[in-house]
């Protein structure tokens, strides 16, 4: 017998594809299908939908069924400015809200990050980053931002590509400055580090070409240029 957390499972199984590109923009998503592919019944996979639908990466229409959403240009933007102001937000809560559990774990992925950087392991400094921004918005004692941050990460990292950035090793300088602020208290500081942080990072971010599915359309501007955003 299967419970909510079938439903759970499914929907971060659905979204991974989603995000990774198995499941392009436009693809149809038929129930009776995503159940065969995740080994579950049609129930949780149409309660991952629906989910999937309140974070918008579905599309669901009467008649139409559903299928994976087509960011437009517009909205790849909006999740850009977005976490530019909620991140700052979530540094400054950190500072006054953090354990010492936290604080331990930012400085073993600070130092781990710092390290890699020095030596060019660039490959394995982007999931260091997530691990980094993921434990600062827990340390936020807030929930629901922690949530919305992740949404707002996930959502990022499907509509953009991130080069690998010539200044890894500054970068992760940066993380260690917010880190120290947190640790200290400062929330000011850690929110003004952090607006800084993430808008010297806005160059590395270019939108993803789009490889369309088979595909329920609109008449929507779909996310389909490499071009930097002004």
């Amino acid at each position: 017998m299967r419970g909510p957390l079938s439903a759970h499972v499914v929907c971060t199984a659905i979204r991974d594809d989603i995000v990774s590109g198995v499941l392009p923009p436009g693809s149809r998503l038929i129930e009776e299908m995503l159940a065969g592919r995740y080994g579950v019944s049609r129930v949780p996979v149409r309660e991952a939908l629906r989910t999937l639908q309140s974070e918008g990466f579905v599309v669901i229409r009467h008649h139409a069924g559903a299928c994976v959403a087509e960011p437009t240009e517009r909205e790849a933007a909006d999740a850009l400015d977005i976490r530019a102001l909620l991140e700052p937000l979530g540094a400054a809560r950190a500072a006054a809200r953090r354990t010492a559990a936290h604080i331990k774990v930012l400085r073993g992925v600070v130092r781990l990050g710092r390290e890699r950087a020095r030596h060019g392991h660039s490959a394995e400094l982007r999931q260091l980053d997530g691990w980094f921004h993921e434990t600062l918005a827990q340390a936020s004692g807030s929930t629901g931002l922690a949530a919305l941050l992740t949404q707002v990460r996930r959502k990022i990292d499907w509509m953009y590509a991130v080069e690998s950035p010539a200044r890894d090793e500054r970068s992760w300088e940066e993380h260690g400055a917010v880190l120290d602020a947190v640790s200290r208290g400062d929330a000011e500081r850690a929110r003004a580090l952090m607006a800084a942080h993430i808008e010297r990072s806005r160059p590395a971010y270019r939108l993803r070409p789009v490889v369309p599915g088979p595909a329920v359309r609109d008449s929507k501007q779909t996310v389909n240029t490499a071009r930097e955003r002004n």
